[in-house]
Parts: C-alpha cells; structure tokens; sequence
C-alpha cells in the first residue's frame, strides 16, 4: 500500500491536471481503508521516502482527519472512521513523530498540525495523555524533541483548547514555556520559540476575556509577574556581531546563535505589545524601564543596520521554518513601533516631559536623539533604491501610503508623526535643528533625505488635521528644500519638490510669495528633469500646489500644467502604462486638479483628451475607473449648468470617443474601456439639458441597444441601462421619435430593452437599473402611449421582484410601484391584487419583498419617495393589505453564547409573523429613527463604551484605525470583519424626511384604525415614537 500511496502522492504534485486530479480521486477512495491513516502516518515517519512526499502524507492525512475523524469538523463529509482501537495507534504514532528526536522541522510541524486538528475531536476525553506527555517533553526533552514539543504546544494553543480546557491547563503550560524561555542553555531560537507559544495564549484569553474578565485578568498579573522582569533582561541584552554575509545563512556556530538571539528579541517585543494592547494597565509601571531599552538598543543598532541595508543589500524579510523572522530589519521594525507606543505611556510621557521642564535653553534635548534614531532608520536602503529606480510606481506606492510594504522607514515616519501630535512646535522646531547639523557636516544624501521625508510625513499629518507650522520654521526649512532640489542625487531632488509642495500646504502665508514660484521649477522639472522620480515626484507635489494656492496664482499655468503632463505621458511606453497603476492615478490627480480649475477650457483645449487618453490605459483598475468617472462627473456638471450651447459642445467633443469604445467592444466578452465608455456616458447623460443636444439619442441609442439586447456583462448593462434612463428622463420625445434602423420606434425598443433585464437569465446585478428605467418610462410614456403595454410591463417587474435577490435590484423594482403609489395608490393595490404569481397574488409579492427591504434603501430621494408611498399605503386601510402575513420582528433565542457563523447557520433566523399594515407602520418609525440621526446603540456597544470609560485601562491602543500590517490580526477584529449587515447605520440624518415623517404621525395619530395598531407597536417602538413625535 505505502508504495501505491507514494505514487499517488508524487501525482498530486504533478502539473498536469488530470493525472492530478486522478490521483486525488483515488486517494479519496481509499477513505472507506481503516488502515489508510495509519499508512500515511507510517510513510510520514520512512526515512527512506523523499521528504516532500512525506510531508505530502501528513498534509493529506490532515485532510482525511477533518473528512472523516469527527462529525464536528465542518468539512466532515458524512463517512466517520470509527475504529477506536486504530484511532489510537494514529494518535500515538502522530505525537511519537512530532516528539522524535530527529532534526525534521517540515515533518515534525505537519504532524504538529495534524496532531492538534485530531486533538480538537479527541482531547481531553479520547487522548487525556496528550498535554501531560507534550509538557513532559518541554520540561525535560532534548533539544530536538523540544522543538516538536513547542511546535504542537502552538497548534494546540492556537486551535484546540476551549474556555474549560485552557483554564485547567494554562498555568502549566505557560510554566512550562516559561522554563524554557529563561533558560540561557537552550538554543536562542527555542527560546524564541516558547515565547512565541506564550504569545498565542493571549489570543485565546482576548476571546474568553468578555465572559471571565476577572479569572483572566487574574492569570494575566500571576503570570506576568515573572514574565515582564525576563523580557527586561532579553531587551537589556547585547546583539551578538552579526556574522559575514557569506555564511549568515549556515546552520551551526555564530550565525544560527546571532538569528535565533534576533528571534527572540523581536518575540519579546511582539508579547509586549500583544500584552500592551489587552492589559495596558499591567504593563504601564514598567514602561519607562521598557521603553529605556528599547531606545538604547536601536542607537546601539544603527550602525549595524546602516552596514547591512542602506550601504550593502543584505536580505531582509526573512522568516525561519518555524514562521520565526529573524533578520535585523524585522527587530528594528518591530522595536519603532513599541517605541511609538511607549509614547503614550503615562509615565514614560511624564519622564520625557519632566525632562523637557529642566533642559536649559539652547541644550539639545531627547526629542533630537528620537530624530537622529528616526533619520538612520528611515535612509533609503539599498533594495529600495534599486527598485524605485526600475518602477516609479512602487516610489509612489510608498510616496502615497497606500502600500501594504510596512518597512522600518515607513515606522519612522509613524513615530514622528505621533511625536509631532504630542509636541508639535517642538518636534518641527528640532528636526530644523538636526536637519541643519547634517547640512553642516556633509552628511551623506541619503541621511538628507531622511531628514526631508520625515519632515514630509510631519506636514501631511498637519494637512490631514488642519494644522500650520510656524512660520519662523516654515522659513527655515525653505533653503534645505531648495537646496535639495538642486542637488545631484535624483532621490533627495525628488524629495525636495515634495517638500516644497507639502510646505505650501501648511504654512499659510508664510512662503507665498515664493510658492508659485515653487510650483513653476516642479513643472519645469516635469518637462526637463532626467530622472523618471524626480518627473512623478512634482506631478504628484502639483497636486499640493493646486490645493494651497488661491486660483488667481494657479489658473494661468493651467493650460501649461495639462500640456506637461500629456508630454511626459507621451515619453511613456504604451504597453508599460498599462501596468502603471500607481503612475495613471497620479497623473489622473494632477490632471483633475488641472482642470477643474476652470472645466470651460475642456471645451477648446486637452485636458478631457487626456484624461480619455489615460482612463483607456487604466480601465481595468478600479480606483482609476472611479478617478476618471468623478472628473467628468465635475466636468460636466460645472459645463451643463453653464448652458445649453456649452453642454452641447461637450457632448460632440467627447461622444465620438465614448462610441469608438463601444464600437470595439464585443458582446461575449468583459471590456474594461467599454464598461467605463458606458459609465461616462451615463454621467454626460445624467448631467444632460432639457431637451438633449439634437442627434444626441440617435448616436447613442443604436450602440446602447445593440450592447443591452446582446452583452451578459453586468457592470456594463447597468451603466448603459442608466445612460438610457437618463435620456429618458431629460429628453422623452427626442428618445420616442428616434427609430432604429429596423424601423421599430424608441418607445417600442425601450421596452424590448426593458423585457430583456427582467428575463431571470439577467442576473441581478446587471438587471439592477431596470426598475428605475421602467419607472421613468411609465411617468414619461403614461397610459396614452404605453397603452396593454403598461399593464404587461408593471406584471413582469412584479414577477421579476418575487425572485429578485440583490438589494439595489430589489430597491430599483420596488420604485416602480412607490413612485406609481405617490399618484394612485388604490390604483396600484387594485392591480397587483388582481395578478396571479405562482401560488401567490401580486400584491403578496410585492408587498413581502417591499416590506422586507425597505430598510436597506439607499439614495435620501430614493427612500423620501418610498417613505412617502408606505404612507399612502397605510392611509387606504386596504383589507387586502391587512390579510397579508409578512415577517416581523426577529425572534432573538435566550443564549449568552456567541454567536460563529457554523452556529449561526445550524440556527437561522426566526421572525413573528404579522400583518403587512402593521408592518408599514413598523417600517415608518424606524424611517422616522434613521431620519432624525438618533441611532440607538446595541447591548454590546453600550456596555464596550462603558467599559472604555471607566479609566481602568489608562495606557490605551491608538485609535486612529491604523493596522500595524507586522503584527497581524486579532482573532476579534478579523471575526468583526464581515459583520456590517446593518445598512442602516451608513444613513445620515434627513431633515426632509424626518419633517415629512413627523408631520404624517401627528396627522395620522387621531385617525381610526391608528391607537389599535400603535398598541401592537413593540415596547421599543412606541417609546420611539413618543420621543420623537413629542
């Protein structure tokens, strides 16, 4: 078998996808085999099988445990293996694997991994030996069956243990771990490798935290007691000398001690801020002697680093078999953040302040040491300048903050940026000074443009938060500026346009009369300057320019600033654009900025060519999509209200343009340029006079219908769908009298168009603008031309709505009948109750699927309409409305258990039943909640806003959002991720609405009918309304 088994095993590796596929079918078959497990088990063990196969066994024996090993793994797929007696010899020969004494970290990670999956099932009942047997060997064990042991600690840690488990055994384990942590015998890396351990344990006490605050926090002070003294000594000791470059990669000696002692440091700070962010409190005392170390290291560190990274290209990011980084950079990385954090350490902020009390005048003070630590770390290294240098789109990635690269120059900029929110003036005032000093020494170009970047970090906080720098300051960083940008080195050049720009940004009047200046040498550098940074650095500090200046300064360069943009964009390869992301979004900034200056020169010049010319090269990404789409929103809407005559010049300058991109686009296939040509035409539709230019319809229509009749492309029937409506509704008689070239009248082709989006074979998302184009065409047509047509078409949006599932679908066919409710309400129920769906009438269905989804409406003139047509429903007192059964409220079951999504969907929602009257009675108060803004907040807000002001906790995490992407996730944010079901919360207050709700309450409160149905209100609801209502 074990020969069979290592044949099909080497197949699922191979690339040819049916042997693969083959082979996996066949592994399958042998599930129904009691002695399958044990033979991968076996092979996992052979030394004499490759190791990739071996590790292969383990990994699929993985997916074997999770199939068949227990009904409560949420891949089991129905056959159980049930041989107790076999199970056990699985289990035991799994735990002697990962314990051997045998060097094999792959195979002994994997049969960790397999091990605490079946320990999920079978501990502590079936496998009470299991932790006992894994502590034993971290007690006692030799090195290589230690690593084994900590391997499966982690897994058992990190997977297996719930709430009654993990406090009977947490004190031995994290005793345990402690043991080996302090043990200077040990290898540094195992050492690393138990506090990585005991670092998990806080993932599992974050999620048991909110049910046994005080058992928690109990073990967390017992535990740290020991723990926080330890982590102390490992900052306070000395780095070894890292080892030459040639062997820091061997196995043995010097090299394997200096990264497993990197490894332990960076472990040590990774639990102080896992530590720092559930129990501030407990850490606090000791933060002045923490944050002491950690600042004594990184002076100590920095000439290391500067050899290993910014004068050579050691590698970096580098991480061990155990998922352990152990690299330099990784240390520096993590020891700039906990410096950050230690900022906001009461008393380590009380030292630094008290500090800055007793400094005489003129001493150089320990802000300029954090500024001289902050420049060394934040040096060009030599891996980035030569990337930057082959793709100025990662410049501008990191220029622009939207990379996902969190590196020790980026932490840099963070800490001064909360250094400059504690000290402002301060901080400005002493990174003038340091910056002066490295002026004055001839420091090298890159501790230059060290100093620059950080003050560019410093002026983009204060731009975000409207705050200016002194203007003494702002004076003096002007010469370093300009020096920069005359200096040889393309990178501090670059860096110099950007700080100029960033200057005029937030010094007010200060350098002003100098600032346009400044903005006529970035755009000389655009068209002049050599180096392909220091071009996208000005394009980008432009934008800056733009913004800063009043319009008197920068309108008469706005033609010179398009022009130079379109020429650098001519000096690039078209093919090279196309993967130009982060470059098309800068130029596409610039450019918008440009124009909208005055969008009248549009009409004449070439700002809209080209910003066509890049929107072709970028329509596959979204966010230059959306750049393109907003600028010609502002475009046409600023030439539309202009008038007639200059809207209808836009329209000839641009339409053949957006039809040349319809013309290639093809009908079985995604276009990106189509969808966009479809969206843009749909804003020049949308911002249209009435009536349209003449000919407008009769160039768009033949193009749209062909795409709408012919396209399965969802975003591109939506827009063309709404491009459609919106010549409907500013120009219906230009739209009817148009023909195609069959001969078939607008109106006639409208409809086809119409009866084609509601075909189920449409999917909800491209069909979600059909409601409101049929809408429209009901209000702009009326029963005179629409004639049975009408009565045909409200049947087939009303049967379309029955198996309708996407919200602005549903949203956009429940309008039909709102809209028609605001004129004739009676008329509408009369209708819908005479057509038959299925089992059900029309009404029965539109009245659940409207009632249902009222509440995610969106667009305030969207839910103002449907709020108003709910209240003519409700005025008519119809029976027919009143024999309708709807949901109501959610039947919310008696647990304290949180509620997993497994759990979640073994039980689903429940709901009362009642009457569709009084369920638009219900809908209506919750209108009138939303409108006014007056949110209530759930228990569990309520109670964590509580807890966040009892001043318990006085050491707190940042809560500017900001995600430390070297730290990871915590189990709760990740779960907190996907819950954003209430659509409700994103509504803004509604003055309108609220005034129309009010009044119609107020109105209808004496009316018959309304006390018997306010009586069946919820408690909730009816103090709702009493509040609100007054």
């Amino acid at each position: 078998m074990e020969q069979q088994l290592v044949r099909l095993l080497n197949q699922t590796q191979s690339s040819q996808d049916s042997l693969r596929k083959n082979a996996e079918w066949q592994l399958k078959q042998q599930y129904g085999n009691a002695d399958f497990p044990l033979a991968l088990v076996a092979m996992g063990h052979h030394g004499d099988v490759p190791l990739e196969i071996r590790q292969s066994a383990l990994l699929y024996l993985k997916t074997f445990v999770l199939a068949c090993w227990s009904p409560q793994f949420e891949d089991f797929g129905g056959r159980l293996y049930g041989d107790e007696a076999k199970k056990a010899q699985v289990r035991q020969s799994l735990l002697d694997l990962a314990l051997s004494g045998r060097d094999e970290r792959k195979i002994k990670s994997a049969a960790g991994l397999v091990v605490s999956k079946i320990a999920t099932a079978d501990f502590p009942d079936q496998w009470p030996e299991l932790l006992p047997t894994v502590l034993n060997i971290v007690a006692s064990g030799a090195d290589a069956q230690l690593h084994g042991a900590l391997k499966v600690l982690n897994e058992l840690v990190d997977d297996c243990f719930n709430e009654e488990q993990f406090f009977k055994v947490a004190q031995d384990l994290v005793k345990a771990v402690y043991g080996v942590a302090i043990d200077e015998r040990k290898r540094p890396n195992l050492r690393a490798l138990a506090v990585s351990v005991f670092r998990s344990t806080f993932d599992t006490l974050e999620m048991v935290m909110e049910d046994h605050k005080a058992e928690v926090k109990g073990f967390a002070e017992q535990a740290l007691k020991g723990w926080i003294p330890f982590f102390a000594t490992v900052l306070k000791s000395t780095l070894p000398s890292a080892p030459a470059r040639e062997v820091q990669e061997a196995d043995s000696g010097a090299a394997e001690v200096y990264r497993g002692t990197v490894a332990l440091k960076l472990q040590v700070v990774k639990v102080l801020m896992r530590i720092r962010s559930l129990f501030p409190a407990m850490l606090a005392p000791q933060s002045p002697d923490l944050f002491s170390a950690t600042w004594s290291e990184l002076s100590s560190l920095r000439h290391e680093y500067h050899l290993m990274y910014i004068e050579d290209d050691w590698q970096g990011r580098l991480e061990d078999a155990d998922g352990l980084p152990y690299t330099l950079d990784f240390l520096v990385l993590e020891e700039l953040d906990f410096m950050q954090a230690c900022f906001r350490a009461p008393p380590v902020r009380k030292e630094l302040e008290q500090q800055l009390q007793n400094a005489n005048p003129g001493d150089s003070t320990w802000i300029t040491e954090v500024l001289a630590i902050a420049v060394a770390y934040s040096q060009i290294t030599v891996e980035e300048e030569g990337l930057w240098e082959i793709d100025v789109n990662i410049f501008l990635s990191e220029e622009a903050n939207v990379t996902a690269n969190y590196t020790p120059r980026t932490a840099c900029g963070d800490l001064v940026i909360k250094l400059g929110e504690w000290l402002s003036g301060l901080t400005t005032e002493s990174l003038l000074l340091y910056t002066r000093t490295l002026y004055e020494n001839n420091r090298s170009w890159k501790a230059k443009e060290a100093a620059l970047y950080l003050l560019n970090q410093l002026l983009g906080d204060f731009q975000d938060v409207d705050k200016q720098m002194n203007p003494q300051t702002s004076n003096g960083y002007v010469d370093f500026m300009r020096y920069a940008t005359r200096e040889q080195e393309a990178f501090l050049r670059a860096r110099g346009f950007l700080v100029a720009g960033s200057l005029a940004r937030t010094s007010g009047d200060t350098i002003f009369p100098i600032a346009t200046t400044l903005m006529q040498e970035s755009l000389n550098a655009i068209n002049n300057d050599g180096s392909e940074v220091v071009k996208v650095a000005c394009i980008r500090a432009l934008q800056y320019y733009l913004a800063a200046l009043p319009p008197a300064s920068t309108h008469p360069s706005q033609s010179s600033i398009i022009a130079a943009l379109g020429n650098f964009l001519n000096t690039q390869e078209i093919s090279d654009l196309t993967d130009s992301d982060d470059l098309l979004i800068t130029v596409i900034e610039t450019l918008r900025d440009a124009i909208l200056l005055d969008t009248r020169t549009c009409l004449t010049g070439g700002g809209v060519d080209l910003l066509f010319t890049v929107a072709s090269q970028g329509a596959t990404n979204f966010q230059i999509a959306l750049l393109v789409t907003e600028t010609f929103e502002e475009i046409a809407s600023t030439i539309s209200a202009t008038g007639p005559a200059e809207y209808e010049q836009l329209a000839d300058k641009v339409l053949p343009s957006l039809m040349g991109a319809f013309d290639i686009a093809g009908l079985t296939e995604e276009n990106a340029l189509a969808n966009l040509a479809a969206e843009l035409l749909s804003v020049l539709a949308a911002e249209g006079t009435s009536p349209m230019p003449p000919k407008f319809v009769a160039t768009c229509m033949p193009r749209l219908n062909r795409l709408l009749l012919g396209s399965q492309d969802e975003e591109l029937l939506k827009a063309a769908t709404s491009a459609v409506k919106h010549m409907l509704h500013h120009d219906p008689e230009q739209v009817f009298s148009w023909r195609d070239e069959a001969g078939k009248g607008g109106l006639e082709v409208v409809l086809i168009i119409i009866d084609r989006l509601l075909n189920p074979a449409v999917e909800d998302n491209g069909a979600s603008e059909v409601g409101d184009l049929a809408a429209e065409l009901v209000e702009k047509a009326g029963s005179e031309k629409l004639g049975p047509y009408l009565m045909q078409l409200l049947r087939a949006v009303a049967a379309r709505l029955g198996t309708a599932t996407q919200a602005q679908f549903i949203q956009s066919l429940i309008l039909v009948f709102a809209r028609l409710s605001l004129i004739s309400a009676h008329e509408v129920v009369s209708f819908l109750a005479d057509q038959q769906l299925g089992d059900q009438s029309g009404l029965q269905v539109v009245m659940s699927k409207w009632l249902e989804n009222s509440v995610n409406f969106a667009g305030y003139d969207e839910i103002r309409q449907n709020v108003t047509a709910l209240s003519n429903l409700y005025a008519l007192r119809d029976p027919r409305i009143q024999a309708i059964a709807v949901k109501g409220d959610l039947v919310v079951p008696p647990t304290t258990r949180i509620m997993t999504r497994s759990r979640a969907k073994a039980n689903p929602d429940t709901y009362t039943t009642i009457s569709a009257q009084l369920k638009v009675l219900k809908v209506l108060v919750d209108e009138l909640l939303t409108a006014s803004g007056n949110h209530a907040l759930d228990a569990d807000t309520a109670d964590a806003l509580d807890e966040d002001g009892s001043g318990d906790e006085e050491w707190e995490d940042d809560g500017d959002g900001f995600l430390d992407l070297g730290a990871g996730m915590t189990k709760a944010q990740l779960m907190a991720l996907g819950d954003d079901d209430d659509q409700t919360a994103a509504r803004g207050r509604d003055d309108e609405t609220q005034d129309y709700l009010l009044g119609w309450f107020r109105e209808t409160a004496g009316r018959s009918g309304f006390a018997e149905d306010f009586a069946q209100l919820s408690m909730e609801e009816q103090e709702k309304l009493r509040g609100l209502s007054g």
